[in-house]
């Protein structure tokens, strides 16, 4: 076997390989130790589609033969709570029926009321179907696992993230036994970055507080990641959930050429929150939310160099360094 051709046979037995394993490890990711259909096997459907999108909006396809049924519906189930939702009829060109079902999702301790959508609580829900055919007659069947969806390098969003309406998660996954699943958590209690607003004055944070409630003695910090600095505390402005503060530059400052990063928190009491963007599904935050440096001007009339930017991990920290110019006119920034 010649030089090149030996090269192209072990590139193509390595891409092989490497298919096999990202297959084996994403069924095993979204593969939780239950079994669903309990100890008798159980027939089901398998659907075309059983997905979360957006964190918080679940689609559901699953196709059956023209004219079988005159109704059905998606029963999901968590001991003995019970969720029911319409599915909707789409003749297919190939003479099957698709039965479709779109509905928002939302968690039952942060739902608002009269919310639109499927109320679920903590826990693990498992997924039936009810159909009825043209002459009335009822049968329950089990909903299978879709196929498992493999990850491809060049999707620019995460294949399940929170909600980002009340932060809660929203996971398909597979029971061992090939069943369907739907894994709901609650919203773990952390400070969600909004904005960074760099003005030539100021720099402001917007956030809100998800899974929690705010505290009356809640106080912003501006903590350094190393170096003998302390922590610099600000009040900030709330207004229900949200809040707003501006970054205590003065006291954050740097000598020139030496910029010192702060990491942004929300402390309450002895709970510390870190200032992240965390109800998202961006795959590559750093890349998608660029941040320009700047230059901003205090009421001393010194020049400040800001980078106010996102992290890969999606955590708020701020860069400042004093700039060459220790001062300027006060005409100068307008």
């Amino acid at each position: 076997m010649s030089s090149p051709l030996r090269h192209a046979v072990s590139a193509a037995r390595h891409v092989r390989r490497t298919a096999v394993r990202v297959r084996r490890r994403t069924q095993e990711s979204q593969t939780v130790p239950v079994v669903a259909g309990g100890i008798r096997r159980r027939p089901g459907l398998r659907p075309l589609h059983w997905s979360v999108v957006g964190g918080r909006t679940l689609n559901f396809a699953v196709a059956v033969p023209a004219g079988s049924v005159s109704t059905a519906r998606l029963v999901l189930a968590c001991g003995a709570d019970r969720v029911q939702v319409p599915l909707e009829p789409e003749p297919q060109p190939d003479g099957t029926v698709l039965l479709t079902a779109t509905v928002p999702l939302r968690h039952a301790d942060h739902a608002e009321s009269g919310a639109r959508g499927s109320v679920l609580g903590d826990g693990l829900w498992r997924a039936a179907l009810v159909l009825t055919d043209p002459a009335g007659r009822s049968c329950r069947t089990a909903v299978k696992a879709a196929a498992a969806r493999l990850p491809s390098p060049g999707d620019p969003t995460l294949d399940h993230c929170p909600s980002p309406a009340d932060g809660a998660t929203f996971r398909v996954v597979r029971s061992l036994d090939d069943f369907a699943l739907l894994k709901v958590r609650g919203p773990r209690p952390h400070a969600e970055l909004v904005s960074l607003d760099t003005l030539w004055d100021r720099v402001t944070v917007h956030g809100r507080l998800v899974g929690s409630v705010p505290a009356a003695d809640a106080a912003a910090q501006a903590v350094p990641r190393r170096g003998p600095r302390r922590p610099v505390t600000v009040r900030p402005d709330w207004q229900g959930d949200r809040f707003t503060f501006d970054l205590p530059l003065a006291a954050m400052r740097a000598a020139p050429g030496r910029a010192q990063a702060w990491d942004l928190y929300l402390r309450t009491g002895r709970t510390r929150l870190k200032i992240a963007r965390k109800l998202t599904d961006v795959r590559r935050l750093r890349q998608v939310h660029r941040s320009a440096f700047r230059l901003v001007a205090l009421a001393d009339g010194a020049l400040v160099r800001v980078h106010a930017r996102i992290t890969a991990g999606g955590a708020a920290v701020v860069d400042c360094a004093d700039h060459p110019s220790a001062a300027c006119s006060p005409e100068a920034p307008q």
